[in-house]
């Protein structure tokens, strides 16, 4: 316990200037944060980080963190915009799944595919919040933050009834109570806090981000009993690794934005 507390505070004493801060900081830290989560992936793959593929993901989600307007200020050919080079990357893994005889398959092709997007996507996004405004990113954390930690807490008091096999310490009671938590947090801060659309409309959104939360980290959860790993890496210690704090944003934030929130 003392370890995880000493983790977490050195570790928010370092993000929230970032959060803070914004601009350039913001970009580098989502950059780095987008790296470090795929290679949990490919290592609980069982995959050498030194391997064609993993170095292919690792960049591939680095890239995909980069906000839009760097490719237009860097006036490169219409061959390497962003669609472009998702077209280039996908070449290149089918090619590799050839060079490497067997080492790396059709398999291996798609989970690092979907772990590049679902990683790069999820972490480029914590940008475009953060360049909306300080209060659109804050509120995407604070309805994450407050679910699980309500969750937590109710489902210790009066969890009874399982949520789902996933995660079997997980109970509907401690679901639906971290929901409710969440929900009014999320009404107090946005009467003082607006965001993109009226304080009705954000209260059904947060009721939806809340739940959507959830299954980002059941998401994670099923990724790890399928590795049949306890944590998705040991960079934070006493917390697991980047995908186990982060599981819950990587799905509510592309939601935001599918959303029009930011």
């Amino acid at each position: 316990m003392k370890t995880r507390v000493i983790t977490a505070v050195v570790a928010l004493a370092i993000f929230i200037p970032i959060l803070i801060a914004g601009n350039i900081w913001i970009q580098i830290a989502a950059s780095v944060l987008a790296v470090v989560a795929a290679s949990e992936v490919v290592l609980m793959r069982r995959t050498l980080l030194i391997d064609f593929g993993a170095i292919l993901t690792m960049l591939g989600a680095f890239i995909m963190t980069l906000p839009n307007d760097i490719w237009q200020n860097l006036d490169l050919p219409t061959t390497l915009q962003p669609a472009s080079l998702l077209y280039i990357y996908i070449i290149l893994m089918l090619l590799h799944t050839v060079v490497a005889r067997n080492k790396f398959n059709f398999e291996d092709a798609g989970v690092f595919t979907l772990t590049m997007m679902y990683v790069g996507l999820g972490f480029g996004m914590m940008v475009s919040a953060r360049e909306a405004g300080l209060d659109t990113l804050m509120y995407a954390f604070l309805i994450v933050w407050i679910t699980d930690s309500g969750a937590y807490l109710v489902g210790r008091q009066i969890g009874k009834h399982k949520l789902t096999a996933i995660s079997p310490n997980k109970t509907w009671e401690g679901s639906i109570g971290g929901s409710v938590i969440a929900v009014i947090a999320a009404a107090i801060y946005t009467y003082y806090f607006p965001q993109a659309y009226g304080w009705w409309i954000m209260l059904a959104i947060s009721i939806l981000l809340s739940v959507a939360g959830q299954f980002g980290d059941l998401i994670e959860s099923a990724l790890k009993r399928f590795y049949h790993v306890k944590d998705s890496g040991s960079v934070l210690p006493g917390h697991g690794g980047i995908l186990d704090r982060f599981d819950s944003m990587l799905i509510v934030l592309p939601i935001m934005y599918l959303l029009g929130v930011f």
